[in-house]
């Protein structure tokens, strides 16, 4: 059984820092793009941020130049490094990947539970 499990999530001061991790668990034969999203209370979901097998990277206009993603694939975990974040960025945030679990099917899209981030002063 594979599924990706997230971690990081907290409360935070406006302005302050945050890093979420996302690793798959279990067996995974091979990982392709990873991503975040999030929704916000009342809010609709949005996309965040993806990133490649090979590290190209794309974010939403709202968190470039505050949020970074990037992953280590010998862990197959990615990450969301957040910094000056504002009270608009609470939400839960969701991980997802494509991931193959044998080396005969194709690529399927996995999601992790989501984690809380909260931003208040």
């Amino acid at each position: 059984q594979v599924q990706l499990v997230e971690s990081g999530g907290g409360l935070v001061q406006p302005g302050g820092s945050l890093k979420l991790s996302c690793a798959a668990s279990g067996r995974a034969f091979d990982v392709g793009v990873m991503g975040w999203e999030r929704q916000a209370p009342g809010g609709e979901r949005e996309l965040v941020a993806t990133v490649t097998s090979g590290g190209s990277t794309d974010c939403a206009d709202s968190v470039k130049g505050r949020f970074t993603i990037s992953r280590d694939n010998a862990k197959n975990t990615v990450y969301l490094e957040m910094n000056s974040l504002k009270l608009e960025d609470t939400a839960v945030y969701y991980c997802h990947a494509f991931m193959k679990i044998n080396d005969y099917g194709g690529y399927a899209r996995y999601w992790g539970q989501g984690t809380q981030v909260t931003v208040q002063g």
